[in-house]
């Protein structure tokens, strides 16, 4: 994986998961609601676009919830695309919240 040696940074104030790589800070915007974490949207500055950062932030995230047993709601398109390509990640899946 890229970027394995940038930590992942659960800023809750902000409900972010973030990753500061080249001094710009990429997101994930998400919300909690006890084991459920619903992700709503990824953003990565322009300047970093097509360097796997937006990969890289979405499996970070994900080997977080699954370290911490919480369960994935995933609102967002580009985490759904990137569970389509990477099935493995299902596991986390709670759709019993999705429509």
């Amino acid at each position: 994986m890229k970027y394995q040696e940038i930590a992942l940074i659960d800023n809750k104030g902000a409900h972010n998961f973030e990753l500061w790589v080249e001094g710009k800070k990429s997101f994930i915007d998400y919300k909690q609601r006890g084991d459920k974490v619903y992700i709503l949207h990824t953003e990565v500055p322009e300047e970093l676009e097509g360097k796997g950062v937006a990969a890289a932030l979405v499996e970070k995230t994900l080997r977080y919830l699954d370290e911490n047993q919480f369960r994935l709601v995933p609102l967002c398109s580009y985490t759904q695309l990137f569970l389509r390509r990477h099935p493995e990640w299902y596991k986390l899946v709670d759709d019993s919240d999705v429509q």
